[in-house]
Parts: structure tokens; C-alpha cells; sequence
């Protein structure tokens, strides 16, 4: 008998390649969050592009995940 496909896994293998997402995940001693474009999803993970890397999030570890608005635009930095 095989488990109900969680709705956070739902939500990402049905979005479209580009959508900005924030993934929730379980890791050694927590819970983390990806924040950024996804790239892909399929039966096994999602690969959602960040600011510092691509990250590979196995979906078994996902506890939740939705899409959320552009970034902000960038501040000028201040003057000197």
C-alpha cells in the first residue's frame, strides 16, 4: 500500500519551472528553508536555485512549501 503524496510535494511537482517558492525541510537537528526560484521536480526532489546554490531537497523531507512574491528590489548602497 503506498503513503498519500503530501500536499507541500503536490504544490512542487505542479508549479512551473521558475516559480519563486520557499521550501521547508527537515535536516539533522531541524528544519531549514530554501528560498528562490525551482528549477525542477520530480517523483524523488526538487532543486530550487538560491542565492548562494542550487539546492537539492529530497521530497520525503519537505514539510512544507509555497510560492511567494518577487524579491524586493535591491537598495542602493549608501554613500560615503
Amino acid at each position: 500500500m503506498s503513503l498519500p503524496v503530501p500536499a507541500p510535494a503536490r504544490f512542487l511537482a505542479s508549479a512551473e519551472p521558475g516559480t519563486r517558492v520557499v521550501v521547508r525541510y527537515r535536516i539533522e537537528g531541524g528544519l531549514t528553508d530554501a528560498l528562490g526560484h525551482l528549477l525542477a521536480c520530480d517523483a524523488g526532489s526538487c532543486t530550487v536555485r538560491t542565492r548562494q546554490s542550487d539546492v537539492v531537497i529530497p521530497l520525503e523531507l519537505v514539510v512544507a512549501a509555497k510560492e511567494v512574491p518577487p524579491a524586493p528590489p535591491s537598495r542602493r548602497p549608501a554613500r560615503a
